[in-house]
Order: structure tokens, then C-alpha cells, then sequence
């Protein structure tokens, strides 16, 4: 079974659980894109469908741990999302809710439903669950993931077990990798642009576009540290409307930001962006406060995107706002 990398604290407490037979019926998983929380939904799912666990935890060998590994398992459904922004509807909602009064036909006994990323999950789709979440059947397990906990209503979250992900350190992402089996350029190639963050640098080294976004976010710092108005926009202009690509971008800007801040004040403290070197010289031109101000107005174009407003609107006006700040 594969491993997960710098979540020993929070394996332990699963096998724990496991062993003790105190497992929790709905789990929220949440960390950073990358940081391991499907991996762990689903090693947590193995547990209970195991045939032979060793010590709470799952064999890795049997059949159930198998399928449950490759997703084909026939109790274990990852609930399918809808829509442009990939959200859970209430559609689907009320599906799962009325087949988790379906028995399961498995030796554990258990059904599992998997809500992968629910950073678009409505509220009206959430309320719908929530009866079910409340007073589940004894043999229905519900795990979700996301960014945040508080991507949830208060009611959700005050029913589930919530365990937060950590990243891992920049070693245990170079054996991560390794063990999938690719090369040492690559792979130091992947971790000097996203780190102890082992989902992220795989993908960097399997998906050419996610290489040309974090080219792209290079290209944005140089632009800033210039105060060349004309280039960021251009960089913005090339990012193109794909939400996804708008995101990421978004996020690898935003970590710019933050080691900037955190360099002025400690220039040997650890970095987490994609362009350390651009974030160093970054430091040397704006305050704290000006990191804080260009967060804040990231997180205002990711929600405008989100809320289906033009990307290359939100982006120019996210240019020149930025410039602003700067300059």
C-alpha cells in the first residue's frame, strides 16, 4: 500500500481508532491540494473494509484492501460531482441518501461514501446530508475532503471527526517520489518548486501544463519586481480561463507573497513558493503590510472566478491593483 509521508501522528490515531472499534461514522480530511487528504481517505477506507489488518492497520494485500485501492470496491462509492465548477449537487445528495439505507454485501459489513474536494459543495447540498450525517445507518461511513473544515457548515462540522494534513519535509518528498520511480533531475526539479508537498510534485513532473503555470508565476514575479505593468499583464493574458489553471496560478502567487513577508523579517526562515529567489528580492521592496494587502486581493479574484465573472476581467483588474500595491 502506498505510504503517506509526514501524517505519522495522524495514522496512528486512525489505527488506533481501527483496533478500539470506535471508528468514526463521518470524517472530514482537509489540507492543501497535494497534501495527501484523498490518500488518507482512502487509507482510512481500507482499514475498514480490510480482511486482516495488522494492528488497525490495513494488509495492503487482501482483496478488499485492493479494490478499495484501485476504487472498484462495490461498497465504496466516490460520490460523482457535477457541473462547471465541480460541485456535489443536491441531486446527488438525495441519491446517496437514499442508498445508504441500501445493506452492504461485503464481509466488513460497511458501505463508504468518498465526497472527493468539496470546495464547491452548496449549502442547500449540505443540509441535505446533514439528517443522514446525523443519524447515519450503522454501517454507512461518510469521508470528505477539502482544503478547509470550514469549506462546511458549523452543523456538518460539528458531527464529524476533522483531521487536518500535514505537508511533509523536502526529504520525505524526494523518497516519495523515488518510489514512484522517477528520476533525481526531475525530482529536485519538483521539489524546488512545491517542496514537502508530494501531490503537487509528481504532478509537476507528469503534467507539462502545470510546468508552463508555474513558468508563467515566475514570469509574474519578475514582472512585479520590475514594476512592469505591461509584462504582468501579458503573464496574467496567458494564463488563459481554464479555472483550475486560474487557481493554481493564484496560489503559487499568493505563497510568493507570503515568503516575501516572512523573508523581510527572517531572511534564513524556510520558503514555500515555487521562486524562492524572486521572493528574497521581493522582500527588499515591500512591507508586510503590502504582502497582506495583495492576499487579500488574490483571494477577491479567486472568489470573483468562482463566481463566474470574466477571468481575463478579473485578472486585469487583479494587474493593476497589484501594480498599485507595489508601486
Amino acid at each position: 500500500m502506498k505510504k503517506i509521508y509526514g501524517n505519522d501522528e495522524l495514522l496512528g490515531t486512525l489505527n488506533a481508532m481501527v483496533q478500539s472499534g470506535r471508528t468514526a461514522q463521518s470524517v472530514i480530511f482537509y489540507g492543501e491540494t497535494g497534501s495527501g487528504r484523498f490518500s488518507a481517505a482512502t487509507y482510512y477506507t481500507a482499514q475498514l473494509m480490510c480482511q486482516s489488518p495488522v494492528e488497525g492497520a490495513p494488509c495492503g494485500c487482501c482483496t478488499a484492501c485492493r479494490t478499495v485501492m484501485s476504487l472498484s470496491h462495490p461498497d465504496v462509492t466516490l460520490v460523482p460531482t457535477s457541473g462547471k465548477l465541480g460541485g456535489y449537487s443536491v441531486e446527488t445528495a438525495r441519491a446517496v441518501c437514499s442508498d445508504a439505507f441500501v445493506k452492504p454485501n461485503n464481509r466488513s459489513g460497511r458501505k463508504v461514501y468518498i465526497f472527493r474536494n468539496c470546495r464547491n459543495m452548496d449549502v442547500r447540498t449540505q443540509n441535505t446530508l446533514l439528517k443522514l450525517i446525523e443519524e447515519p445507518p450503522e454501517y454507512a461511513l461518510f469521508l470528505f475532503t477539502a482544503e478547509s473544515k470550514y469549506e462546511f457548515l458549523p452543523t456538518i462540522i460539528s458531527r464529524c471527526v476533522c483531521f487536518g494534513l500535514s505537508l511533509c519535509t523536502e526529504e520525505e518528498s524526494r523518497l516519495a517520489l523515488r518510489e514512484e520511480g522517477y528520476g533525481e533531475e526531475e525530482i529536485e526539479q519538483a521539489v524546488s518548486c512545491f517542496h514537502g508537498n508530494v501531490g503537487m510534485c509528481s504532478q509537476y513532473i507528469m503534467d507539462e501544463r502545470l510546468r508552463r503555470l508555474v513558468d508563467l508565476t515566475k514570469a509574474l514575479s519578475e514582472s512585479i519586481i520590475r514594476k512592469d505593468e505591461y509584462g504582468l499583464n501579458c503573464a496574467f493574458y496567458s494564463v488563459g480561463s481554464d479555472r483550475e489553471s486560474v487557481r493554481n496560478v493564484l496560489s503559487m502567487t499568493d505563497k510568493l507573497f507570503r515568503d516575501a513577508a516572512v523573508l523581510a523579517k527572517d531572511s534564513s526562515a524556510r520558503t514555500i513558493s515555487c521562486c524562492p529567489d524572486s521572493a528574497a528580492r521581493l522582500s527588499q521592496m515591500i512591507s508586510a503590510y503590502q504582502a497582506a494587502r495583495i492576499h487579500y486581493k488574490l483571494e477577491k479574484a479567486w472568489d470573483a472566478v468562482q463566481h463566474n465573472v470574466s477571468v481575463p476581467l478579473v485578472l486585469a483588474g487583479l494587474c493593476a491593483e497589484m501594480m498599485e500595491i507595489v508601486c
